[in-house]
């Protein structure tokens, strides 16, 4: 009896793959995606990083009754989200000790650059003074500098392991800028 349970779920499990594999986008069109978001089988990643992450604005802005539709501003977002991959992916980067500061050095070509430029101005403006650091940002020829100056040496030697990405990524800061750009307002000043 237990090999004949087995031999059935085993069948009704393949039937089911097979009609899974068969089903186009085409055929999803008339579904209701409420409907197959509680399906078994179906994915909950969106695919692409910068995609989940303007997914989850839009379902923030969409459950906010209070969201100014006249000033979002997604695209805007997109554009960050673009600066993000271009400097966490694509720059060059070397770090300095200077005098009791970390200097950090990106540079990149094209798109890549100006990426540089705005991420490394914009988080200079936005962490300057936090945990009493001070980070300031200059352009290059080639890209941008990031200098960080703390007064404790421990945090040079946490920032030198991090690298300019971690030191970017280095608190919970980005998400709140994310929905801030969504939303139509200025995040680093």
């Amino acid at each position: 009896m237990r090999h004949i349970l087995i031999f059935l779920t085993f069948t009704m499990l393949s039937g089911a793959s097979a009609v899974a594999q068969q089903m186009d986008h085409s055929h999803m069109q008339g579904m209701n995606h409420g409907a197959m978001m509680g399906m078994p089988g179906i994915p909950t990643e969106p695919g692409q990083s910068a995609f989940a992450a303007i997914q989850e604005i839009v379902g923030i802005l969409e459950r906010d009754a209070a969201t100014d539709w006249t000033k979002v501003n997604i695209d805007a977002l997109r554009q960050h989200l673009i600066d993000m991959d271009n400097v966490t992916l694509r720059a060059t980067t070397t770090a300095h000790e200077e005098n009791g500061s970390l200097r950090f050095s990106a540079t990149g070509e094209g798109a890549v650059r100006q990426s540089i430029r705005r991420m490394l101005t914009a988080h200079a403006a936005a962490m300057n003074g936090a945990g009493g650091m001070q980070f300031t940002a200059r352009e290059t020829a080639d890209g941008a500098d990031l200098t960080v100056t703390a007064t404790d040496p421990g945090q040079l030697v946490k920032f030198r392991a991090l690298g300019l990405v971690g030191v970017l990524a280095f608190g919970m800061h980005h998400q709140m800028h994310h929905i801030m750009i969504a939303r139509g307002q200025a995040p680093h000043g």
